[in-house]
């Protein structure tokens, strides 16, 4: 008995550190945010000058990513996304049970002023292929006007509010996005519909307004 107890105190220790590491650290997100945000802190102390980004540019993306890396570490394991462009939205959230299929992921549909409810995981936006947007996540807001046809992607622990910009009618976000998929970089469901169709589409993710 005391030759089994010894041999648990040797193996014991490496299973409770592993138990004891936070789930977010095997979090895909958190992985790609830290390994990133590593290699621009290496640029940045680097002698040498940056070949993608001038220094203003170069600590406004790692400020950006320092601030994702913290909302990983210290918010909710989902993510939550608000429709106030006055539009049908396209969201993208955790697969259907009763429907098997090979991608990551779903599509669903948020309606105007909705909001999707706590603990169910929205992972992005879907913008259609005739909707214009303004990626947040880019150095030159300007220059990186995004086309429709793409898919966007949120942290865990952010909650996204897409707005109608009044004058453009582009869509908007108020926190940077991620990531930006184009078709075939991701396996996430792409279609190429436009504004008007997804306006079409019976709402049908779970909100806090039907709580």
């Amino acid at each position: 008995m005391v030759l089994v107890i010894a041999v648990n105190f040797v193996f014991a220790p490496a299973s409770w550190a592993e138990s004891a590491k936070p789930k977010y650290t095997s979090d895909p997100d958190y992985i790609e945010v830290s390994q990133t945000l590593n290699t621009l802190l290496a640029a940045k102390n680097s002698t040498e000058p940056s070949e993608n980004y001038t220094p203003e540019e170069l600590q406004k993306k790692i400020s950006q990513l320092e601030f994702q890396k913290y909302t990983l570490e210290t918010g909710k394991s989902w993510g939550q996304c608000r429709n106030d462009t006055g539009k049908t939205l396209a969201i993208y959230g955790p697969k259907r049970k009763k429907a098997p299929s090979s991608y990551e992921n779903a599509l669903y549909f948020l309606g105007a002023g909705q909001t999707t409810e706590d603990k169910w995981d929205c992972d992005g936006v879907y913008l259609p292929s005739d909707v214009n947007a303004t990626d947040l996540s880019a150095i030159d807001k300007v220059a990186q006007a995004l086309t429709g046809g793409v898919a966007l992607k949120i942290v865990d622990g952010t909650q996204l509010v897409a707005t109608a910009n009044p004058e453009t009618a582009a869509v908007e976000f108020n926190v940077p996005t991620a990531k930006v998929f184009k078709p075939g970089e991701v396996n996430w469901f792409f279609t190429d519909v436009s504004q008007a169709y997804i306006d079409t589409q019976v709402p049908n993710v779970p909100t806090e307004e039907n709580d």
